[in-house]
């Protein structure tokens, strides 16, 4: 089992935090969830410090409780449009990695694919896309154009086509379209845009996007694998896997299994990094993280655990003892973490100016100084994203070969 060079480290931000309760601990930033200045100071925090990433959740739901319910009042209820927010908070980053989550099951691939495109080129590439389908009655309703509460088969095998929808709209321009030739008086060279044809069961497209290709050809693609179907979508459409422990009972070793297990019922032989998705409230001791998250359970009601509330394991945990689970993923051949703080700004800054540091120097990751600003690909180790309309390449042989990557 090959074990990554170095820690992946992505921060899941949501609202006021994860856990239900967080906003009434979070001071006067809960009076500012619907300002772009609280996200970008939290963004900004997270890259100036190390992380590689930060998911922004999203949800055709203005609240994070089951949307076939009524609302609930007592959580953070309204969110800000996850890809809008990235492209706003982007200027404002240097190096680190943002990846909006939207949905493919109410919207349009081709609107799916221009905005990502536009967030990679206004982030120099380094934009992710965390694709997501959105499956209750509720929010079908917001669109009037399917009764929605389809079976997630169904809707996985949609999401299918979305995503390579996408992906060909992302290819769609070679990166030398744009010649600017003013002998000619040509902008661009017709032939080097090419037409994204597909036809399925539940999209098609044809003609090409509007948005010339982008730093990174294709930004990285994350997927969320709690269960075996989810799984077997992960490895068909993502470049980035993420398991959830405590789902069902799995645990680090049987989620990441999960996985491996998807690529090789699908006769894949690219191994994708998988990330473990952990919820997280750091304190100052275990007695006093264990304190602080009874606190937050007790205004919320309930205990806030797998079960309940939660899809992926809770930690009330201290840093040393985060930094030691981090490095038994590791041990394991986990690629890194996607850490879901409890409280945003409490653990997010703990996350940024106390865990970076501690991984540091625990050897699992390289120093902020020491590390080059890159396109958020390479950032996660995934090879260069090859466009499905090149050239095949030449060998010494002579024999054309082309990238034997799968696509998104």
């Amino acid at each position: 089992m090959t074990v990554p060079d170095r820690i992946t480290l992505v921060t899941a931000l949501q609202g006021a935090g994860w856990h239900p309760a967080a906003w009434r601990a979070a001071g006067p930033a809960a009076q500012r969830l619907t300002s772009l200045r609280h996200w970008r100071d939290v963004v900004v925090e997270q890259d100036r410090l190390g992380t590689d990433a930060v998911t922004l959740e999203d949800s055709f739901t203005a609240g994070p409780t089951d949307p076939d319910d009524d609302l609930d009042t007592t959580t953070v209820v309204g969110r800000l449009d996850a890809l809008l927010v990235a492209n706003a908070v982007a200027p404002a980053t240097r190096a680190i990695g943002l990846v909006p989550t939207v949905s493919v099951t109410h919207t349009e691939p081709f609107h799916v694919a221009t905005g990502l495109q536009t967030l990679d080129h206004v982030s120099s590439g380094r934009a992710g896309w965390r694709i997501q389908v959105s499956p209750t009655t509720r929010e079908a309703a917001l669109f009037g154009r399917r009764p929605g509460g389809d079976d997630a088969a169904t809707l996985f095998d949609e999401a299918r086509e979305a995503a390579e929808v996408v992906s060909r709209l992302w290819d769609s321009w070679d990166d030398d379209a744009i010649i600017r030739d003013v002998t000619t008086g040509r902008f661009i060279d017709r032939d080097r845009i090419h037409e994204a044809a597909f036809s399925g069961s539940f999209v098609s497209v044809h003609g090409a996007s509007i948005v010339p290709r982008s730093p990174q050809g294709r930004p990285p693609v994350f997927a969320l694998a709690h269960r075996a179907d989810a799984a077997a979508f992960a490895v068909d459409a993502a470049d980035v896997v993420l398991v959830t422990p405590g789902f069902d009972g799995l645990e680090d070793r049987g989620a990441l299994a999960l996985v491996r297990g998807a690529e090789q019922a699908a006769g894949s032989d690219r191994r994708r990094p998988v990330l473990a998705d952990l919820a997280v409230l750091i304190g100052s001791s275990p007695a006093a993280a264990a304190d602080e998250l009874a606190a937050l359970d007790a205004a919320a009601g309930a205990p806030y655990a797998v079960g309940s509330g939660s899809d992926t394991s809770v930690l009330a945990t201290t840093v040393p003892d985060l930094v030691t689970r981090i490095g038994d993923l590791r041990a394991l051949g986990y690629a890194g973490v996607r850490l879901r703080p409890l409280r945003i700004p409490v653990d997010s800054t703990a996350i940024a100016r106390q865990l970076v540091p501690a991984l540091v120097t625990a050897g699992l990751r390289a120093d902020v100084a020491s590390r080059p600003t890159a396109d958020l690909r390479t950032r996660l180790g995934i090879a260069p994203a090859v466009s499905r309309y090149a050239p095949p390449a030449v060998t010494g042989a002579g024999v054309g070969s082309v990238s034997s990557e799968v696509s998104a």
